[in-house]
């Protein structure tokens, strides 16, 4: 199985999704998405972004690696009586089911970083994107002293190294790494851009209770687990997370953490095509 694949369908990332709303809401209305614009949402998850495009009238298709997360935002999608969304599984490394110029705005929510072969997703989201339109991307930053960097540099010291070869998703987070990528996609440096920003993860629960869910549930933290569980660690790992999610928690009662991110914009040149 395509291990990006694998690592997204292992757990359930709904559940994770679900602190991730009002966030999601907000970057779609930063965006100015309105009536009849066709959007393009890679990496989709359960619809975290999509859904509130399809309700500002866009229409949206959300492509994921995961069927599990691609059938929770179909169901989300239907439950809410959304007809200009739908969800289908494909590789953000080769979209090779979606055609050329057919979205005015590509977006993709920390999901595209994680695919392998970066600089082949940034060719295939220029590709799909018209002339003139928009990529969007959400990345998270490395080295960041917030919350998801934190738990991705947590768990990979409790992790197996990866394979020979292994392209860190979080280069997607470096500005110099972004530029050359859509370098070798066509698009002039002047055309990319990168701010920081801040995501809100947002939880009735304790911070406690937020780390079991990212043990029980989030792929990266789930294989930490394993692997410190095996290897007599648990209860250090957990202590870690736990002291992280605590000291990042801004509510009195509940959970509110932001995490910081990179803001990516592209804009799709002409490129000939």
């Amino acid at each position: 199985m395509n291990a990006n694949r694998e690592l997204w369908e292992k757990g359930d990332f709904t559940r994770i999704a679900a602190s991730m709303r009002g966030s999601g809401e907000a970057l779609v209305d930063g965006l100015g998405v309105g009536e009849g614009m066709d959007v393009l949402d890679l990496g989709c998850g359960d619809g975290t972004t999509a859904l509130p495009a399809a309700e500002r009238g866009a229409n949206v298709l959300g492509v994921d690696v995961a069927a599990n997360l691609v059938a929770a935002g179909q169901a989300r999608a239907d439950a809410a009586g959304l007809e200009n969304v739908r969800f289908q599984q494909g590789d953000a490394s080769e979209l090779v089911d979606l055609s050329d110029e057919a979205f005015d705005l590509t977006v993709s929510v920390f999901g595209a970083m994680f695919a392998p072969r970066p600089y082949d997703v940034a060719k295939e989201m220029v590709r799909v994107t018209r002339p003139g339109g928009r990529v969007v991307m959400a990345n998270w930053i490395p080295g960041d002293p917030t919350l998801v960097a934190q738990i991705l540099r947590i768990s990979a010291s409790y992790s197996p190294p990866p394979p020979e070869g292994f392209v860190s998703p979080m280069l997607w987070g470096d500005p110099d790494a972004v530029t050359a990528r859509f370098g070798g996609a066509g698009v002039p440096a002047d055309q990319i851009s990168c701010d920081r920003a801040t995501w809100n993860f947002e939880y009735e629960g304790t911070p406690t209770e937020l780390v079991a869910i990212y043990r029980d549930y989030y792929g990266p933290t789930m294989n930490a687990f394993a692997a410190a569980t095996a290897g007599g660690r648990e209860d250090e790992l957990r202590a870690e997370l736990d002291e992280l999610f605590a000291g990042e928690n801004r509510a009195v009662d509940g959970t509110s953490i932001a995490a910081n991110f990179l803001l990516v914009n592209v804009m799709c040149p002409y490129l000939g095509r």
